[in-house]
């Protein structure tokens, strides 16, 4: 009987040890094995990744930068010459108008150069909106509005309505092809820049900022009506269109020169 238990003890010893073996190698090949990594780091100053971190800040700050000048250099250069050129009336003549005559050259720069900057400024939107809502459309946006400026600078309108100087007063009796076109590609610069307004108003509401939200549907609305006053007819309608675009291109201005300054505090 003793011998019987032993060898009985000895077959359920070795059982259960191949058993808890089996077991052992099943888990390990089931269960994922996990790699402990070390937390990424910050690149040390002056190591490449350091370098490569600037020079991106750096030029998203330059395209900013860009899009914050959009403003001043348009209303400065337009504004000054509404003021000095001969037979020019800002309660008549939309500031369009001052691509005709000899010195329409300015207004046509200022048109380029405009566009130029308006583009720049949305590519570093588009860089420092990434993922956010509105951070898709609202560039998108702006690079139509500086498309449409553009042709606004290719295609100039027609003298009329006692300018430039010595042009007979009231409307052409006819509009030049290129007249139309010019018309056409403002009709789209500002429809651009009214759904940016707006795109950026949603931007900021989704963000929690009421009052950027206001100011940006603020500015939509100004050009929407100004425009729209203009095209009816209404009395002054140019200058409420001018002060329309200026306040809607202001706004963006603001917005960028904001997300300028949040990267300085990254």
């Amino acid at each position: 009987m003793t011998a019987t238990q032993d060898t009985t003890q000895l077959t359920s010893h070795r059982t259960t040890r191949r058993t808890s073996q089996l077991t052992s190698r099943l888990t390990s090949q089931l269960t994922p094995q996990l790699t402990v990594r070390p937390a990424a780091r910050r690149p040390a100053p002056g190591s490449a990744g350091a370098t490569s971190t600037a020079v991106s800040t750096g030029s998203m700050r330059a395209l900013l930068t860009c899009a914050v000048l959009t403003t001043p250099v348009f209303g400065i250069v337009s504004l000054t010459q509404a003021f000095t050129r001969e037979g020019f009336d800002l309660l008549r003549h939309p500031l369009s108008m001052l691509s005709t005559g000899d010195l329409g050259w300015l207004q046509i720069g200022n048109f380029w150069i405009t566009a130029v900057l308006t583009v720049a400024g949305a590519i570093g939107l588009r860089r420092v909106m990434r993922g956010t809502p509105g951070g898709t459309w609202a560039p998108r946006l702006l690079l139509v509005e500086g498309a449409g400026l553009a042709g606004a600078g290719v295609f100039s309108m027609d003298p009329g309505d006692g300018f430039p100087a010595g042009t007979p007063l009231g409307a052409p009796a006819g509009m030049s092809w290129h007249a139309m076109l010019h018309m056409a590609s403002g009709s789209v610069a500002f429809t651009a820049l009214i759904a940016a307004c707006f795109v950026l108003g949603r931007h900021f509401a989704r963000a929690g900022r009421a009052r950027h939200a206001v100011a940006s549907r603020l500015g939509g609305l100004a050009l929407l009506l100004g425009n729209g006053w203009a095209m009816s007819g209404g009395r002054a309608g140019s200058l409420t269109l001018c002060v329309g675009v200026l306040v809607a291109m202001a706004w963006v201005s603001v917005v960028a020169a904001a997300k300028r300054a949040d990267l300085g505090r990254r």
